[in-house]
């Protein structure tokens, strides 16, 4: 599975960005997703998660009422809205995909239960 990030840029604290993750493959419907970020000099965390049909989704704390993961199946896409924006956001943000069926009922949150995973997309937020 090939994973595309876009989305990112500069933008201003209390702003917003739309992060986007194009994935090939024709099973994208049976892939969890989740986004997870790398700030400077910091490993990478877990910053959201979808399950298969998007009716489950999980976020950590920090971002609970500001982001928004959502994904578009026929077009192999998953999205995160995010709102709000604060300068400790800024990090490289990383889509994954978790291809081996066990996310239809709940998100994954740990990242070495995914198996592909996108280059990232920077996302800098000024204060």
């Amino acid at each position: 599975v090939q994973l595309q990030a876009s989305g990112g840029g500069l933008v201003q604290a209390g702003g917003s960005l739309m992060l986007s993750c194009a994935a090939s493959g024709r099973t994208f419907s049976n892939y969890g997703m989740g986004w997870f970020r790398q700030a400077p000099g910091k490993e990478r965390k877990f910053v959201a998660a979808i399950n298969w049909g998007g009716s489950s989704t999980y976020y950590v704390d920090s971002v609970k009422g500001r982001f928004t993961i959502s994904r578009d199946n026929a077009k192999n896409t998953v999205f995160l809205r995010m709102n709000s924006l604060k300068p400790e956001d800024t990090a490289v943000y990383y889509c994954a995909a978790r291809t081996d069926g066990s996310s239809r009922y709940r998100p994954t949150i740990r990242a070495p239960e995914y198996d592909s995973w996108g280059q990232g997309t920077q996302v800098t937020v000024s204060s």
